[in-house]
């Protein structure tokens, strides 16, 4: 135990999140989505400059309509890259920034990390910056108020109720550990 925490805990949490691709319907409460948030405001970033933008999407036009820009961009036109989740939250990092894809990256991590803690599923989903350069993307850019010029997207995270159970976690490959 260190201040308080038993180690275990959070051990026993990093390996029971899975990646959910079916989602209930059923909104995520505001308390929660400002949890998962917090979470990603407190990702260590590189000499601690906490550069990164989150984008919050909770209304569901807007979530199926990225969700059908990401599934473009994957080559597959009418499909929902964010599987029917009703959120997803967009990290961003100033275009250049040399830190700026892992600081990004530590944002969706801990982010993930929290909203399986809080009893949700998560799926990290790629083209982030490819979706917000469509002229749909650079609208929801605009309605959001972030400059596309300044920053990009680093990636998306989808959150929701999994809608059945969340896969256990496949056992681990070996012989990707070295010691000097």
């Amino acid at each position: 135990m260190k201040g308080g925490i038993d180690m275990r805990d959070i051990l026993d949490e990093l390996k029971g999140r899975r990646s959910v691709r079916k989602y209930k319907e059923d909104a995520v409460p505001e308390d929660l989505m400002d949890e998962i948030i917090e979470a990603g405001l407190y990702a260590p970033t590189g000499m601690n400059r906490q550069e990164q933008l989150i984008l919050k999407i909770t209304e569901p036009s807007a979530v199926r309509e990225l969700g059908l820009i990401n599934g473009k961009l994957m080559g597959r036109e009418g499909m929902d890259a964010f599987y029917g989740a009703p959120a997803v939250l967009c990290v961003f990092s100033k275009r250049g920034a040399r830190t700026g894809i892992h600081d990004g990256c530590s944002v969706l991590s801990n982010m993930m990390n929290e909203a399986a803690s809080l009893g949700l599923g998560t799926c990290w989903i790629h083209r982030g910056k490819e979706q917000f350069e469509t002229p749909e993307g650079k609208e929801l850019l605009k309605k959001a108020g972030i400059d596309g010029d300044a920053y990009e997207c680093i990636d998306s995270v989808i959150i929701g109720y999994p809608d059945g159970e969340i896969p256990q976690a496949g056992p681990r490959k070996e012989c990707r550990v070295f010691t000097i």
